[in-house]
């Protein structure tokens, strides 16, 4: 994927020269990209992965529609055991906050990145000096990610100032992983309990991640359950038809 809001308007021009077909996909909120809103009316179809702003761009007036990410079924997945449960993305405040309450109620969690990682070329280029609280390691490349996702209990996902889903959202279903996401509206992707797990407050995200340590024949069913899901509807190559049928 590639930041469109960053391309000059050469970019545009030389598109519009040659009449190709296109379609403008942000995998963002436009709120925290920038866009010019005149850039908007000319660069269309558009397509994005939040549901508010297909609504509010439709309400300007413009080809907008919305298209969620989706998991790359073609990016190999290079096993790896991971111990007790995992979370693999940024460091943000909110979510060191909920990976030490889990840790303080005994659950074996770890966090994979940069932000997290005690590693002294992590620490000076993230500048987070503070120890996390947790058993952290060092950012990886996707391949592995997939499959420490895969190779944990469980694998969560938690989300910040989003109203649209993260590419993990599928990719921690697709490989097959116990996904336990913090949004209850995941259910629009994902059938909640026998795909995925959703929850609403610390005491029963412990419990969640204890039941999948423990009753290993329930996990797997949601890994089986979640992947098939997955493939059948949330890849990137659905996603890709979707959009080849917005030029059409």
């Amino acid at each position: 994927m590639i930041r469109g809001d960053l391309l000059g308007g050469e970019w545009w021009e030389q598109l519009d020269h040659l009449s190709m077909p296109r379609v403008t996909w942000f995998y963002d909120e436009l709120r925290r990209m920038r866009y010019d809103e005149g850039l908007l009316d000319e660069i269309g179809p558009l397509a994005t992965y939040s549901p508010i702003d297909a609504k509010d761009l439709a309400e300007r007036g413009l080809d907008s529609h919305h298209v969620p990410l989706g998991f790359d079924a073609l990016q190999p997945i290079s096993a790896r055991d991971v111990r007790g449960v995992s979370f693999i993305g940024a460091r943000y405040p909110g979510r060191e906050h909920v990976l030490r309450s889990l840790a303080a109620h005994g659950v074996d969690v770890v966090a994979f990145g940069r932000d997290w990682s005690r590693h002294p070329v992590d620490v000076l280029r993230s500048g987070q000096f503070t120890h996390p609280g947790v058993r952290a390691e060092r950012e990886l490349p996707r391949s592995l990610a997939y499959g420490a996702m895969q190779g944990s209990a469980a694998t969560m996902n938690l989300h910040g100032d989003q109203d649209g889903f993260t590419m993990r959202t599928f990719e921690a279903a697709g490989v097959g992983g116990v996904q336990i996401c913090d949004r209850s509206d995941v259910s629009e992707h994902y059938d909640v309990g026998t795909e995925l797990l959703t929850f609403a407050h610390l005491d029963e995200l412990v419990e969640l991640c204890r039941r999948t340590t423990r009753d290993v024949g329930w996990a797997d069913g949601l890994r089986v359950q979640g992947q098939r899901r997955t493939l059948a509807e949330h890849t990137l190559a659905h996603r890709l038809r979707r959009l080849e049928g917005l030029w059409a």
